[in-house]
C-alpha cells in the first residue's frame, strides 16, 4: 500500500496532530547519536496509551514495521527505523503521574526526562539512583528500553532494579499491566522485567512504576591523580578490600586526561596518567569519618600525584564537573569517537587495560578509556580520522578484536547502551546457540511477524 494511503488510514485512527509524513519530521526521527540513519514512512506522536494501542493495532492489521523512539540520545542506533514504517515518538507521554512518600514509588510516562524525575523525587526527600551520563537529555522510556546504568549503579544497581511494574502495549494493541507497586512481589514470572532492556523488540512501555529510596543526606568524595592505570587498578582493589562500597568509582586514562586538560585548562592534571573519582554517601557523620579512612587507603595503595577531598553536595559536584567534560574533550580532538561500553569481570580490570594498550599499538589507533571502574564497565573509545579510509579499516579490525577479546574474558559487549545496530555483528559470538534460540522463542511469541523494531539483533534465522 502506498505511503500516502497508509497515512490517511492511520490519521483516521488518531488526532490530527498525532501523525506526520512531512520530510523534515521524518528526517528528525531517522536516527539517534550513532552514525546510522533511515527515515520512517510515518511519524506518530501519541499523547496517551490508547493512541499507542490504536497505532500498534493498525500496524498489525497492515503488517507495518514500528520503531519506538524516546529522546533520541542512544549511542547504538537502537531507534533507527531500518525498515521504514512507523516511528512512534513517546515524548508527548511526559507526565510524572505520582511520587509517593508513603510507598516509596514514582509513576512516570516514558517521555519524562531522567533528570526531571530525579529532581522531583529529591524535592520530596526521595532518591532514584540510576544516572546515565546524559540524564538531562535522555528519557525514562529510553532508560527502560536499554536498562541504562551510570556511575551510581556500582552501589545501587541499574534501571531494571528499580522497575516494580509497568503498563505495556503489545504488538497487536493489547494493553497489559505487569508487576505493581510492592517492593516485593513473587506472583508468577517477573514479566515486567522481561521488557526492561528489550530495546523495543517486545512491546512499548507507556507507564512505569519505579522504586524510590530515601535520599542520602550527605556525600563525600575523592579525586585522585595517579601515575598510570596499573596504579589505578591497585587502588580500586584496595578500596574494596578495605570493605568500602562507594556509590561511584570512576577511572580515566592518560589520553582522556590530556584532552580534558586542553579543554578545561586544569593544571592539576599535569603529570597524571590515570584519574579516579570515588564517592561515598550516607549520614553526614559517617561519611565524614569514612572519607578520612578512604583517603588513607588510597595513599597506602599507590603513590598519588594529588588527592582532593570533597565534602557535601556542591563540593562533590565540582569533582564530577571534570568527569562530565570527558566526552566533549575527546570530541574536541577533531577525531571521531567510537564509544564502546564493554564490561569485564571486576577482577580482570588490569587485564583489560593491558589488552586495550596492546590493541592501540597493534592497530595504530588511539584508544581512550574511562568509565565505571567499580563494576568493570569501561567505555573504550576508538578514536580515528573518519575521513581516512585506512584508519576506518583499522578501526573495524580493532573493534572486532576488542569485542572478541572481551567475550574471551567472560565479559559483555554492552553494559548500558544496548546492542542496537552498532553491536549487532557481535551478537552471535556473545551468546550460546541455546540462549539465542530462547531469545527467538520469546520474540516469536510476542511479535510473530517481527514488526517491532525490525533489523536489530533478533530477526528470522538470527
Amino acid at each position: 500500500m502506498e505511503k500516502s494511503k497508509l497515512f490517511r488510514l492511520l490519521a483516521r485512527e488518531l488526532e490530527p496532530d498525532e501523525v506526520s509524513i512531512e520530510p523534515e519530521v521524518r528526517s528528525a526521527h531517522a536516527g539517534d547519536k550513532w552514525f546510522a540513519r533511515h527515515e520512517p514512512d510515518i511519524v506518530a506522536f501519541p499523547r496517551n496509551t490508547a493512541s499507542v494501542s490504536r497505532i500498534l493495532a493498525f500496524a498489525s492489521r497492515h503488517q507495518i514495521p514500528v520503531t519506538a523512539r524516546g529522546a533520541g540520545y542512544g549511542y547504538v542506533g537502537g531507534c533507527v527505523p531500518t525498515h521504514g514504517g512507523i516511528s512512534i515518538s513517546l515524548m508527548r507521554l511526559n507526565q510524572i503521574l505520582e511520587i509517593s512518600q508513603d510507598d516509596f514509588v514514582g509513576v512516570v510516562q516514558p517521555g519524562v526526562l531522567t533528570a526531571t524525575f530525579q529532581s522531583a523525587a529529591e524535592a520530596k526527600g526521595l532518591y532514584y539512583p540510576p544516572d546515565p551520563a546524559r540524564r538531562a537529555d535522555c528519557s525514562m522510556g529510553g532508560n527502560i528500553a536499554t536498562n541504562a546504568g551510570g556511575p551510581r549503579c556500582l552501589k545501587y544497581g541499574v534501571t531494571r532494579d528499580y522497575v516494580l511494574g509497568m503498563e505495556v502495549v503489545l504488538v497487536d494493541g493489547t494493553t497489559i499491566r505487569l508487576g505493581g507497586r510492592c517492593h516485593k512481589n513473587k506472583t508468577g514470572f517477573d514479566l515486567h522485567r522481561l521488557f526492561v532492556g528489550s530495546e523495543g523488540l517486545l512491546g512499548i512501555v507507556t507507564e512505569a512504576t519505579l522504586k524510590l529510596l530515601p535520599l542520602p543526606p550527605s556525600r563525600a568524595g575523592l579525586a585522585v591523580g595517579l601515575g598510570g592505570m596499573a596504579d589505578a587498578a591497585r587502588v580500586i582493589r584496595a578500596i574494596f578490600a578495605a570493605g568500602f562500597l562507594p556509590s561511584a568509582l570512576e577511572v580515566a586514562d592518560a589520553f582522556t586526561l590530556a584532552a580534558a586538560r586542553r579543554r578545561t585548562g586544569s593544571k592539576r592534571l599535569d603529570g597524571c596518567e590515570a584519574h579516579l573519582i570515588v564517592e561515598l554517601d550516607g549520614q553526614d557523620s559517617s561519611v565524614r569519618r569514612e572519607i578520612v579512612q578512604l583517603r588513607r587507603v588510597v595513599r597506602k595503595a599507590a603513590p598519588a600525584v594529588f588527592i582532593q577531598t570533597a565534602i557535601g553536595h556542591d563540593a562533590c559536584e565540582a569533582l564530577w564537573k571534570l568527569r562530565r567534560e570527558f566526552s566533549f574533550a575527546l570530541r574536541d580532538t577533531g577525531l571521531t569517537k567510537l564509544n564502546e561500553d564493554i564490561v569485564v569481570p571486576r577482577g580482570r580490570l588490569e587485564e583489560l587495560f593491558r589488552f586495550t594498550a596492546a590493541l592501540q599499538d597493534r592497530h595504530q589507533l588511539q584508544l581512550a578509556c574511562f568509565g565505571h571502574a567499580g563494576d568493570g564497565n569501561i567505555h573504550v573509545n576508538v578514536m580515528l580520522d573518519a575521513g581516512d579510509p585506512e584508519q576506518t579499516r583499522r578501526s573495524e579490525a580493532c573493534l572486532d578484536e576488542l569485542f572478541q577479546g572481551i567475550i574471551g574474558m567472560g565479559g559483555a559487549i554492552t553494559g548500558e547502551h544496548g546492542i542496537g545496530l552498532a553491536k549487532k555483528p557481535w551478537w552471535v559470538p556473545s551468546m550460546s546457540n541455546e540462549a539465542r534460540h530462547l531469545h527467538q522463542v520469546i520474540k516469536g511469541a510476542l511479535d510473530p511477524s517481527n514488526l517491532l523494531n525490525p533489523g536489530k539483533f533478533l530477526e528470522s534465522g538470527a
